[in-house]
């Protein structure tokens, strides 16, 4: 979804289309823009500190009439939700609130809700329309100040309710981070049911909150390592369709599946480029693997790696310059960094422990990575020249951690204790402090999550 903002507050702008799924449904929105900054300094959430303390806010329940109230009502909390799932913001609970059923026009009480500790404050109305389609509004404003942030306007249908709460997250969080949202966002993952010595794994997809899960696949064979590409609703992963292991290219939009190409020994890891027209990967032949480049438009496989190490689990870096990769060629298992045509290979983990699943950042700063120490697993984040390593969580089997696009939050699955244990999805900010769970209907692993919808 992209904004065109303007100058006057709720004025319509402009419609772009929602959602493409088929032909079910169809939603445009309107943006419209924030009132310009008075001298003084409005507020504004500084993210750049290690541990933030969140930021007081107060989601006024949406003002709705008829069969819209249940939906107004259930924007206002899955909005809240969403801030509050951030680390960064802190909902005060509606029945706190002094100034009791706003909606959109209505012009806050800015002394009641300083009174109350509210820094910010998000009112909106939900209202029917006659085409059938609902329309949005909401508005932000700076309590302290007194001044509305920003105020957008959107059309559209009644069952497209959730993700419509999630563009108001992102456009409420953008506007007091100075940041990018990640809200409006779904996470691919392999959903395992059955028993622990026979799981049934099914490619999977849910909203990045756990929400609307949906499966891809039917369980009949097993699938692997799905990975969104960066530009587009497609998917690669591995699956072994008759006990082999053959890398596929699936278009979440159109259900259509293709195999990537028939390659001579087995294949791990794809991943797809910056630009999503290339996929890199690793070839085992033999006892060694290597990494290969293929081009998805031409199909042509160019050879990045030749050594007779096992080289695997490449991440290209956001401008494409540069890959990161996984090797034991140094004699253990660690991260190296080379030139996105194979040259230059360079290591830059150095720590005691094994590295794993290297996947670089959006922003290009930071490294994501397993390490595996004395039987502890560990998610942790270094600089690409090998400088500034950090381990943000730990726990029983932890593994396979991806990134939000903004660059903020990542994602991993984390294995249970005991027999009847399995893997579960998790979120982590970068201080580190904010670990969520992600719930899914069954077991969940290999989360990766997609860039934002348009």
């Amino acid at each position: 979804m992209s904004f065109v903002m303007g100058l006057n507050p709720m004025r319509t702008t402009g419609i772009k289309q929602l959602w493409r799924r088929a032909c079910r449904f169809v939603a445009a929105a309107v943006a419209v823009a924030a009132i310009s900054q008075p001298a003084y300094a409005l507020i504004e959430l500084d993210i750049t500190q290690g541990n933030v303390e969140p930021m007081p806010i107060a989601i006024s329940p949406f003002a709705g009439s008829g069969l819209q109230e249940d939906v107004a009502g259930q924007i206002s909390q899955v909005v809240a939700a969403d801030l509050q799932r951030s680390g960064l913001f802190r909902p005060i609970d509606p029945t706190a609130h002094i100034q009791q059923g706003m909606n959109v026009g209505t012009m806050p009480r800015f002394g009641d809700w300083r009174t109350i500790g509210s820094q910010a404050l998000v009112t909106g109305s939900i209202a029917q329309q006659a085409n059938g389609q609902i329309r949005a509004e909401f508005r932000l404003w700076d309590v302290f100040a007194g001044q509305q942030l920003i105020g957008q306007q959107f059309f559209t249908t009644p069952e497209n309710w959730r993700r419509l709460a999630h563009i108001i997250s992102d456009a409420v969080y953008q506007r007091l981070t100075g940041e990018k949202g990640y809200f409006d966002t779904r996470v691919v993952f392999i959903d395992e049911s059955g028993p622990k010595d026979a799981r049934r794994k099914r490619l999977a997809i849910m909203d990045q909150d756990g929400a609307n899960v949906r499966y891809l696949t039917r369980g009949d064979d097993l699938v692997l390592t799905p990975r969104f590409s960066p530009v587009s609703q497609e998917v690669t992963y591995m699956s072994y369709v008759g006990g082999n292991p053959q890398v596929y290219l699936f278009n979440i939009e159109t259900g259509q599946r293709e195999v990537l190409g028939n390659f001579p020994g087995m294949t791990f890891a794809p991943r797809f480029s910056p630009d999503g027209q290339k996929v890199i990967m690793s070839l085992q032949q033999g006892s060694n693997a290597n990494l290969y480049l293929m081009d998805l438009r031409t199909r042509r496989t160019t050879r990045l790696t030749n050594t007779a190490a096992i080289d695997t689990s490449p991440s290209f870096s956001p401008d494409g310059s540069q890959v990161v990769f996984e090797s034991d060629r140094g004699g253990s298992q660690q991260l190296y960094v080379m030139n996105s045509n194979g040259s230059g290979a360079t290591r830059i983990s150095f720590g005691p422990g094994q590295y794993s699943t290297p996947v670089w950042s959006p922003r290009g700063d930071l490294i994501a990575f397993t390490k595996v120490h004395q039987g502890r697993f560990m998610i942790g984040v270094i600089r690409p020249d090998g400088k500034g390593e950090r381990i943000l969580t730990e726990g029983y089997h932890n593994e396979g951690p991806a990134w939000s696009p903004n660059g903020r939050v990542l994602t991993f699955f984390r294995d249970t204790v005991g027999e009847q244990g399995g893997p579960q999805v998790w979120t982590v900010d970068l201080t580190g402090y904010n670990e969520q769970l992600v719930q899914t209907p069954n077991f969940a692993s290999d989360p990766a999550w997609s860039p934002l919808l348009d």
